[in-house]
């Protein structure tokens, strides 16, 4: 009997269904609980939430999950594999070790992944000739050194696949690519050789399938109104064969809807080119997938291919970029969209006056007409509305001056044009801009590393 593995996703990111994993580990059977938590932005925010406070900087409802099924883990041998750790998987991990403690959960293991982080290597990396230089544009690393905010490498599924030969039952890793932690399960019970291609891409084209939650099983679907009872949503499960194919499934009785369609939407979500769908681990080519309706929420994928990987691991990496600052005011009959084109004018005109310092400075009109300018002459449409709302945006380096903006807006209540509202949250305040710096890194210069607890 070929022997098959139920890979259940219990989170798509960081803020995702509280009550998803808990679902998935008590709705039905399953064998690992994958949960993906990281984002470019979300890598910045907890390096931020570290800086402030060394016991933070990873994914904080992970652990209240954990806690919550640590029993139903124990008891049907589940593993969970999530890239919770973030930027503090050690930190992560003793809360899961605080839980297990106060509960008297015996004999399971913990292990963390890391040597992603390499925010503190970078001076190091550009001594030996890593330019790290920008994907997009060219540039060196160095001209933003000073105001890196973090920088990670993607890793991919071997350090898992080590972790769980070892004999973890919990993985908490840093930045590990989405799709590696439902691979890394299926190359361990399977045996696969990771020098397999076929084999990583068909581990790779499941763990994309499944990596944002809901997604793949109704949620964000085009033709959403053919989903039914969203409010109970259910989130996908892999139901993987050694042979490398798979179904892609849910828990019977939850909502959603897992078809053809579903499917053929999450698998060309953020893919670039589909013949060689770039990852640490091999270079998945999508056009050789086969899909195939099985039954009611159940659709059959198989003849992956795939080719080996590239020398390099991708970098994300991101940095301080100035300020931005963002308000809105509603404008109401007669007029509205005139007294809102007013409103922006006077804005502009106080901050010149004021002297200050701003890279951009935008006007939108929301609500005239849907779209706002006719496509040849670039004019706003003549708009016989109720109300207007009018957004006022600014970006700059210094966050002073931006505050000093955000107390021109209120006002315009008295002293703008007349049948304004929306000014009750107060005075808007700058904020932080976090760019993004994408490059790449020998894989030569980075070394995961596994601890099992």
């Amino acid at each position: 009997m070929d022997k098959s593995i139920r890979i259940a996703s219990g989170q798509g990111f960081w803020g995702d269904l509280p009550k998803a994993p808990i679902d998935q580990v008590r709705r039905g059977p399953i064998d690992y609980l994958v949960m993906d938590y990281l984002a470019e932005v979300t890598m910045s925010i907890l390096q931020k939430q570290k800086m402030r406070d060394p016991s933070h900087g990873y994914a904080r409802d992970f652990t209240g999950v954990i806690r919550e099924v640590l029993p139903d883990i124990a008891e049907k041998d589940i593993k969970v594999i999530s890239n919770a750790g973030g930027v503090n998987p050690d930190a992560c991990k003793d809360r899961v070790l605080e839980a297990m403690e106060q509960q008297n959960i015996e004999g399971l293991k913990v292990a963390v992944v890391d040597g992603d982080d390499i925010l503190d290597d970078i001076d190091d990396l550009i001594a030996a000739g890593h330019a790290l230089n920008n994907i997009d544009t060219g540039r060196p690393i160095s001209d933003v050194k000073e105001r890196l905010l973090s920088a990670n490498v993607y890793l991919g599924c071997r350090p898992v696949v080590e972790a769980l030969r070892r004999g973890a039952d919990i993985v908490i890793t840093g930045r590990v690519i989405d799709a590696g932690l439902a691979l890394a399960a299926m190359v361990h019970e399977f045996g696969w050789s990771l020098e397999d291609p076929d084999k990583m891409s068909a581990g790779i084209v499941a763990g994309h399938l499944i990596e944002c939650g809901a997604q793949v099983s109704g949620g964000n679907f085009t033709d959403w109104e053919q989903v039914e009872n969203f409010a109970e949503i259910g989130f996908p499960i892999v139901e993987a064969k050694a042979d490398g194919s798979f179904y892609v499934t849910k828990h019977e009785g939850t909502g959603g809807l897992i078809s053809e369609q579903t499917v053929k939407e999450q698998l060309i979500y953020e893919i670039g080119d589909p013949s060689a769908y770039l990852t640490p681990d091999c270079m998945a080519d999508f056009t050789s997938v086969k899909l195939e309706a099985a039954g009611p929420d159940r659709v059959h994928v198989s003849g992956i291919e795939g080719r080996p990987p590239t020398a390099t691991y991708k970098v994300s990496a991101s940095y301080s970029d100035g300020y931005k600052l963002s308000s809105t005011l509603v404008y109401s009959w007669p007029k509205a969209l005139k007294k809102a084109q007013k409103a922006g004018e006077i804005l502009r005109s106080r901050a010149e006056a004021l002297g200050l310092q701003f890279e951009e400075f935008r006007v939108e009109y929301i609500g005239v007409n849907g779209c706002s300018e006719q496509p040849l002459t670039g004019e706003l449409l003549d708009a016989s509305h109720d109300e207007v709302q009018m957004r006022v945006s600014l970006s700059g380096p210094d966050k002073e001056d931006l505050n000093r903006f955000g107390k021109e807006v209120a006002p315009l209540i008295l002293t703008g044009p007349g049948g304004v509202t929306g000014y009750a949250g107060g005075r808007p305040r700058a904020s932080a801009v976090v760019a993004y710096w994408p490059a790449l890194l020998h894989k030569e210069a980075v070394t995961p590393r596994v601890r099992v607890f």
